[in-house]
């Protein structure tokens, strides 16, 4: 006789398996999730637990049993008792008129026939066989009269039930259904394949039928496959119903997903309402699905209707127009986006895809163009998706003709004819001429007129639109040749708010070097960059002016800013659009003087090091030996004549065919000019920058802290004023703050100052400080 203890694990599994088995039902196929999935997983693992201290009560049907087994050599065969046929089709609404026409005619009704509509997935389709309410097998359609069997992948999917709900199941039922994979669930698995480096998947249908013909069924296990019922093809130990909705509606009850939106449709016009309606939302489904099937309803008429061919007389599918089709890539046109990015954009023969002409489809970047080998004059598959942008997916290589062309990047915009310029990552590239690409010129006033930037009150993005739209503006520098009766006369703008702008662009012209190098728009320069090169180079025209190697040795600037920043001032109009606003007034603020700091890094060891990050060929010489060099002869000139005698150097221990590789890089694509030019501009600046005993940054490497309300200045002129000085601005307060600044209401900042014995000064002492460093506020 068993005790308590011997039943208590059986009861507590049972139990634990119909909760879970309950909970999936309704994540899964009712999509309303009753529990936290950390509820969820909770009672899983206790079953796990359980399962493994008493493997003899472990059975199939267990949800633990989803999660795939052993890889298998090959599928077997799997014979249909009831061939699975495939479905005749109507592409239009006349094919559809003739179908129910038909169908009434051979039932000799009159009225409308009642049709059961559903969305016609696009997925796999797949029969499961469930004997006494457990499922006993899976397998694909195949041919119609032969499958594969795939009843291990089938199980490891969720919305499939691995034994019918309810007390009295049939002793063998046969559904029949589709199997497909989400947008979402299909986004994340290609996400997934590209990080670890394997194959993506084509489209949704292409990634459900790899996954269910997976011999390692573990793997399809992870995939996010769902299933769908639309039919029965044997039912034992159960009366049929009457209707294929009553059907539909008996295998909801044994727990089968059933699509939503399946519904009954009476006569051609209902029919025809839910095609319209269903293919105006199809994008939104969160599935594919290409047409619509309609079933007559009776089941008694599906009988009397029978088969023709290897299809039904009673039911038909109704496609939507073609989401992909075969054209010709005629030629390729970049676009320049606001944010001047090219992008390419395909030129086509014209073709009906989805019921729209396409003539013109995006090809994202240059990238997907090589990784595609896509040709000008190559055939191509366009795809277009509801509203979604057409786009070409591949070619097709067995008809290229043998004059394709190859398609590549353009090294001038075409908008303005500016430099492009490629990121290190290779992916995006863009146009240098921001401040005059008519492509770019709204997005570059904006951000010109920005808070952070040249400040300009009352140039917001409307009022800049408007400007641009009546012409009265092209580039920044048109900004401040406007006179307020220019504005007043535009919508919304009056004679007082013209005025305040006309002040404000005044008020502008003052602003600090870095808000100004900031506000050109420069392609990698945010605000901190700004500020290390106004406080590098300490004006304007030496920025302007200073060769590519000399921005290598700002802080934080690497090689793909240097490059993005000596393209902007080697644009010649993007150089006119600066002349304009210097002559129109605007004094970008500095110290006038380069920082000695940064003149002490302009030495011939920094910028060997420098031509090698940017790509001078100096194949098997090495940083460490570039830096020897430079520091032993100092100067290019020793240098060179070094590296011409070609004979080794004891003291510094490089070897004659150390030499031999420095000159071949110094003799490629003209590094030695520039080199040369580096040089000679440091040499200026160092004339220029304040005595090697003179501190120009007093605070250089100290830390302050702003807190509470300043009455004299805002946080950010405060934070600008010493950051001149060379502090850095920190957001909290540490043993390591060299000082606090704090106005009224100063809260928690200050007291942690306190604590930790830090030097607190107020607002009239900082004022003070400023002016001692040479900073003077006005009154």
């Amino acid at each position: 006789m068993a005790t308590k203890k011997d039943t208590a694990p059986a009861e507590e599994i049972r139990t634990l398996r119909d909760q879970l088995n309950d909970w999936s039902h309704r994540y899964y196929v009712l999509d309303d999730p009753s529990v936290p999935d950390a509820e969820y997983d909770r009672a899983f693992r206790r079953l796990e637990e359980l399962e493994a201290e008493h493997p003899d009560l472990v059975t199939s049907d267990s949800p633990t049993q989803r999660v795939g087994d052993r890889p298998l050599d090959a599928f077997d065969e799997v014979r249909h008792d009831v061939p699975m046929l495939s479905l005749g089709n109507a592409f239009d609404e006349q094919e559809l008129r003739d179908f129910d026409q038909r169908v009434r005619e051979r039932l000799d009704v009159d009225g409308p026939v009642a049709y059961v509509a559903e969305p016609k997935l696009d997925g796999l389709a797949v029969s499961l066989l469930y004997e006494n309410g457990e499922l006993v097998r899976g397998a694909t359609r195949g041919d119609g009269e032969t499958g594969e069997d795939i009843t291990a992948n089938v199980r490891t999917i969720r919305s499939v039930p691995l034994h019918l709900r309810g007390k009295n199941p049939p002793a063998r039922m046969e559904v029949r259904g589709e199997v497909v994979m989400p947008h979402e669930g299909f986004a994340r698995l290609n996400k997934r394949q590209q990080e670890a480096d394997q194959k993506t998947f084509a489209n949704p249908r292409n990634a459900a039928a790899g996954s269910l013909r997976q011999l390692d069924s573990r793997i399809t296990a992870q995939r996010p496959l769902e299933f769908y019922a639309y039919s029965v093809a044997q039912l034992d130990g159960e009366d049929w119903p009457d209707t294929h909705s009553g059907m539909l509606d008996r295998v909801r009850d044994w727990g089968l997903r059933v699509n939503k939106e399946v519904k009954v449709c009476k006569g051609l016009d209902a029919m025809l309402a839910f095609y319209e309606d269903i293919m105006a939302r199809r994008v939104d489904l969160g599935y594919d699905i290409d047409g619509v099937v309609y079933k007559v309803d009776r089941l008694d008429w599906q009988r009397d209707l029978g088969f023709v061919s290897r299809a039904p007389r009673w039911a038909v599918a109704h496609k939507f127009p073609a989401q992909e089709e075969i054209t010709v890539l005629n030629e390729v046109d970049w676009q320049v986006g606001r944010t001047g990015a090219l992008t390419p954009v395909a030129k086509l023969e014209p073709v009906q895809v989805g019921g729209v002409t396409v003539s013109n489809a995006t090809l994202h970047n240059i990238d997907e163009i090589r990784r595609l080998d896509i040709r000008v004059g190559d055939s191509v598959v366009i795809y277009r998706a509801g509203d979604v942008i057409p786009k070409v997916v591949r070619t097709v290589p067995e008809r290229r003709p043998d004059n394709a062309g190859e398609i590549n990047l353009p090294t001038e915009c075409p908008v303005c004819g500016s430099e492009i310029l490629r990121a290190d990552d290779g992916v995006v590239a863009r146009c240098t001429g921001g401040l005059i690409c008519g492509a770019q010129q709204r997005e570059a006033i904006k951000h010109f007129a920005s808070r952070r930037a040249m400040d300009i009150d009352g140039l917001g993005d409307k009022l800049v639109d408007a400007l641009v739209d009546q012409g009265l503006i092209k580039t920044v520098a048109d900004l401040y040749d406007l006179k307020a009766e220019d504005v007043a006369g535009l919508e919304r703008m009056g004679e007082k708010s013209a005025a305040n702008l006309i002040d404000a662009l005044e008020a502008s012209k003052k602003m600090p070097l870095s808000r100004f190098l900031f506000a050109l728009g420069i392609l990698q320069i945010g605000e901190e960059t700004a500020k290390a090169l106004a406080e590098a180079f300490g004006d304007l025209e030496s920025i302007r002016r200073a060769p590519l190697l000399l921005f290598l040795q700002v802080p934080d600037v690497g090689g793909e800013v240097a490059r993005a920043i000596a393209a902007f001032f080697a644009e010649e109009h993007n150089e006119k659009v600066i002349d304009g606003l210097l002559a129109a007034g605007v004094e970008p603020q500095s110290n006038g003087a380069p920082s000695r700091r940064f003149v002490d890094t302009l030495t011939l060891a920094n910028f060997l090091s420098s031509a090698k990050t940017l790509g001078m060929p100096l194949s098997g010489v090495g940083t460490k030996t570039l830096e020897t060099l430079g520091r032993h002869y100092r100067h290019l000139d020793a240098l060179v004549r070094a590296v011409d005698a070609g004979e080794g150097d004891a003291d510094t221990g490089v070897k004659a065919a150390t030499l031999e590789k420095l000159k071949e890089g110094l003799g490629a694509d003209d590094w030695l000019e520039c080199l040369w030019t580096a040089e000679e501009y440091a040499a200026g600046l160092a004339a220029k920058a304040p005595a090697g005993g003179a501190d120009e940054r007093p605070l250089e490497g100290q830390t302050w802290v702003l807190t509470g309300t300043l009455a004299r200045l805002t946080r950010s002129e405060a934070k600008e004023h010493l950051e001149a000085l060379g502090a850095k601005v920190a957001g909290t307060v540490s043993g390591k703050t060299a000082r606090v600044v704090a106005g009224e209401s100063a809260g928690s900042k200050l007291d942690k100052a306190r604590s930790l014995d830090v030097d607190v000064i107020d607002e009239e002492e900082f004022i003070g400080f400023l002016a001692e460093h040479g900073i003077k506020l006005e009154d």
